[in-house]
């Protein structure tokens, strides 16, 4: 059984591969933090800005685009700044643990790939692995967050091949 279920809303997402890319970085993820791969979903949608904005609306209150946001399928994060999160136990193979909702949207991932001059899968690969930390209780809302997050981020696609994206 596949870790992430992908919804395709934008068909640019099919032509390049999201499907496939999410599967392997959310592997990467929770291989990173010592989770198994099997027990666990994660439902991803590949959309557009226009599609994007509206949740971003509804959700945070910006009526913009952003390029991923996240819905964890409950709280995780830690008591204390740095800390680590509550990390969720495997379900089984007929019901695995539901971690959350991904949304990710084409028009602004190719914009940032192309403004920082970085393939588009290098960049959407770490958005993926950005969400998924997401989901598992890992923010970057205060300093200490961010250095843990952004340390694993680094350490998770490093392990994939990829440079570091900061």
């Amino acid at each position: 059984m596949d870790l992430v279920e992908t919804v395709i809303e934008d068909a640019r997402w099919e032509a390049f591969g999201l499907p496939d890319l999410a599967e392997r970085a959310g592997r990467a993820t929770l291989a990173g933090l010592g989770l198994p791969v099997e027990g666990f979903q994660i439902s991803l949608m590949g959309c557009d800005d226009a599609r994007i904005a509206g949740l971003n609306a509804d959700f945070r209150g910006k009526p913009m685009p952003t390029n991923v946001l996240s819905w964890p399928s409950e709280e995780r994060a830690a008591d204390t700044p740095g800390g680590m999160p509550d990390l969720p136990a495997p379900g089984d193979a007929d019901d695995p643990e539901s971690l959350g909702d991904i949304a990710i949207a084409w028009d602004t991932c190719a914009a940032e790939a192309a403004a920082a001059a970085k393939p588009m899968e290098d960049h959407v690969t770490h958005l993926v692995v950005h969400g998924v930390l997401h989901l598992l209780g890992f923010d970057h809302i205060d300093d200490a967050d961010a250095a843990q997050m952004e340390a694993l981020e680094v350490r998770i696609l490093a392990s994939m091949g990829l440079s570091d994206p900061y």
